[in-house]
């Protein structure tokens, strides 16, 4: 059905355990699936491992956020043994921008994501990036649960 699956993952567990779900898909499509991390381009005034507030150069931020998402992309690709996997590092100050940029640069078929299941206030409040996606989107959208 899909061929190329696009799948964003950010180390949390509910990127985690949408990635066996997502696993299972490519391997009954036979798809190659591109990991995607959107990392803020803007570096923190502060960083949380700091004891002492000092500025840290754009250089330095890339080169963190570059090393984060090596990491994730590590511990995600153990998921899919044999299925073939890309990695896609994008810069972006919104997350959801910065998904469909890398769903166009993969030229992948199709965006698949998890989802929080927030509703109600929370969900106005906290904003859905799922939602977002969904929207602005001009691919399919799988949400998983």
């Amino acid at each position: 059905m899909f061929k190329h699956l696009l799948v964003p993952v950010d180390g949390s567990d509910l990127s985690k355990k949408s990635l066996k779900k997502v696993a299972s898909l490519a391997k009954a499509d036979n798809a190659l699936v591109t990991l995607i991390y959107v990392s803020d381009p803007m570096p923190p005034l502060l960083y949380a491992d700091s004891t002492m507030g000092y500025m840290i150069s754009q250089k330095e931020h890339k080169d963190a956020c570059q090393v984060f998402a090596d990491g994730v992309f590590q511990k995600a690709a153990t998921q899919f043994g044999t299925i073939k996997v890309k990695t896609l590092h994008i810069a972006n100050v919104n997350l959801a921008e910065g998904i469909l940029d890398g769903a166009k640069k993969s030229k992948a078929d199709v965006i698949v994501m998890a989802s929080h299941k927030l509703t109600g206030i929370k969900s106005f409040l906290l904003g859905s990036e799922t939602h977002e996606v969904i929207v602005h989107s001009k691919l399919p959208v799988l949400v998983l649960g």
